[in-house]
């Protein structure tokens, strides 16, 4: 992959006047909530600008986002000032994260695939080893089921098999799983395809 291919979504980070991808949090969060308490620690993986970290921090709970893109943190960061919402946001690359504590929830959409495979498995172990018991995961990775579209193309190197997430979780309690294909837009990017594993799964013991 060269160097010099920059992501749409680094160059719409920098534009105060256009989200990237939604303004609203993802629904599965929103349908999952409930499964933890008030003030629960919650960690998301791959933040971007910061939809649901924001949303989860409006509602009382503690937030911890990191993303790999400084640009993507730093509007994170300004949306925080602008609704006076407190997110710990900060840079990091999933493939060298560091846990420094337990989450009672874990959340990551859109992002595994763009680490090869043994990458993102590995993180998965370890996000699992530092979740509470009763913990919620919420995990979403674009399959090979259709071909990466033509924007993500040069960074997918992780795409996943259909359902292999799912094997990592054979431990837990699978509250959903969901495998799909989808249609997205997004600034400056024509409509496209993506295939899509999604899953929610508790920590029992």
């Amino acid at each position: 992959m060269s160097k010099d291919l920059v992501p749409f979504w680094e160059n719409a980070y920098q534009q105060e006047d256009t989200i990237t991808f939604s303004n609203k949090p993802n629904g599965t969060v929103t349908e999952f909530e409930h499964l933890i308490g008030s003030r629960s620690n919650i960690l998301e993986v791959g933040c971007g600008e910061g939809q649901n970290a924001l949303y989860l921090a409006s509602k009382g709970y503690l937030v911890d986002a990191f993303d790999l893109s400084e640009h993507g943190i730093a509007k994170l960061k300004r949306r925080c000032e602008w609704t006076n919402t407190k997110v710990n946001a900060f840079v990091a690359d999933l493939t060298t994260y560091q846990f420094q504590k337990t989450y009672d929830m874990i959340l990551c959409f859109g992002t595994l695939h763009f680490v090869d495979k043994d990458a993102w498995k590995k993180f998965i172990n370890t996000a699992k080893e530092h979740t509470t018991i009763g913990g919620v995961h919420i995990m979403q990775i674009f399959t090979d089921t259709v071909p990466a579209s033509e924007d993500i193309a040069p960074f997918a190197i992780g795409l996943a098999k259909d359902e292999e997430i799912k094997e990592l979780y054979t431990d837990w309690e699978i509250l959903q799983f969901q495998s799909y294909v989808f249609e997205d837009e997004h600034p400056n990017v024509p409509k496209h395809l993506h295939a899509s594993n999604k899953i929610v799964a508790r920590r029992t013991r």
